[in-house]
């Protein structure tokens, strides 16, 4: 009996084995990595988005970590593994903490809050005339979009996550476009190859192919102006170099020599998207230059409410140009987020950003939102004074 309980316990591994070699690429990546994780940035190959020349720092007020968090706050930091956590108020570091062996320096991969950058270049590129409009059809830059029903998608749609597309959000499945997206080697095929499934520009659904295929917009049309770059090189001229960035950040390809995953996969500090927050409590200007124009970044911080939202009970309350729109203790203020519960909130109202970076995140929502983001913005007001 011991014998034959050996054979079949080999017989289960062998058979495993057999089926793990028979699975694509992707899904063998996926098995051997498990659940991504902020600490991914070296697993894959990726794109330098150089630092600026002269660098700006944020200076550190006159009380500076004077706050003490409660047994209960720290608990609860504790509880999600919070790594970064910033607290800005009138351009000066109020409160900032790290754990987990993390530093000031340490980069994290942001995840979707990547989605918030794209959308910032999506802006920068039609300010300069590149988009000729945000209405244009994504097939007057991409060929593959130019038939059929998907046909009609515009960049506006993209910007809106409401294209219609048939994108499978699903982070569990083995078998999801975005598990292919985040361990595959060809993103690109896997977004042209999108069909349409619902009419464009009508309800909000949330879809991380929307945001690579607005990547690939810009790269097109820079490509068709006779300007090429990739989106990295972009946001290193456009972005990281005029907010005199101070850390190098990362922007991971599906293979070597291959495309931004732009829809996630940025990795920053927590202090470099603090100056992406400052952007957007200046209204696009820094220290005097406008980088990105106030009429953009005013609509970008809006919520499209001439869309459906996904609950199907009203219109889209909490969402604009790839970013979140937070109504929150008598207050709305813009927000970038990622899995895990990497948050940047940029709070108008207080002159305030608040960045928290960490491992995991509640899978409990409150409407649009996850109920552990709550609870950060509760400590930095209590930081702030309130």
């Amino acid at each position: 009996m011991k014998n034959r309980g050996w054979k079949i316990g080999g017989g289960i591994v062998v058979l495993l084995v057999v089926v793990y070699f028979c699975l694509p690429v992707y899904m063998q990546e996926a098995l051997v990595h498990w659940f991504p994780d902020i600490s991914d940035t070296y697993i894959f190959p990726y794109e330098r988005v150089a630092a600026a020349d002269s660098c700006w720092e944020f200076p550190v007020a006159a009380d500076y970590n004077t706050y003490e968090l409660t047994d209960e706050e720290n608990d609860f930091m504790e509880q999600y593994g919070t790594v970064s956590y910033l607290v800005v108020r009138n351009d000066s570091i109020l409160y900032e903490e790290y754990r987990d062996g993390w530093t000031p320096e340490t980069l994290a991969n942001i995840f979707s809050a990547t989605k918030s950058i794209v959308g910032l270049l999506v802006g920068i590129a039609w300010d300069e005339g590149y988009i000729k409009s945000l209405d244009d059809p994504i097939g007057d830059y991409l060929p593959e979009y130019r038939e059929g029903e998907k046909g009609k998608v515009t960049v506006r749609n993209l910007l809106t996550m409401s294209s219609g597309l048939n994108w499978d959000e699903s982070y569990s499945s083995l078998m999801s476009k975005t598990t292919e997206a985040y361990y595959g080697d060809d993103i690109r095929s896997l977004v042209m190859h999108l069909e349409a499934v619902e009419a464009p520009g009508v309800r909000y659904s949330y879809k991380s192919g929307d945001t690579q295929l607005l990547s690939f917009v810009v790269e097109a049309a820079l490509q068709k102006a006779g300007n090429p770059m990739t989106i990295s090189k972009y946001a290193e001229e456009k972005l990281w170099k005029p907010l005199q960035i101070c850390h190098d950040a990362l922007w991971n390809l599906d293979r070597e020599g291959g495309d931004e995953k732009s829809y996630c996969c940025f990795n920053t500090t927590a202090r470099d998207l603090a100056h992406v927050a400052r952007l957007l409590l200046r209204h696009g200007d820094w220290n005097g230059h406008q980088v990105i124009s106030r009429a953009y970044l005013d609509e970008a911080t809006s919520p499209a409410a001439y869309l459906e939202n996904e609950f199907g009970d009203g219109a889209l309350d909490y969402y604009g140009f790839q970013i979140w729109v937070v109504h929150y203790r008598g207050m709305t203020f813009p927000a970038f987020r990622g899995l895990g519960g990497q948050y940047v909130f940029a709070i108008p109202d207080k002159n305030a950003i608040v960045v928290r970076l960490g491992h995991e995140r509640s899978d409990v929502y409150e409407r649009a939102f996850t109920i552990d983001m709550f609870p950060y913005l509760d400590i930095a007001l209590k930081i702030l004074g309130e």
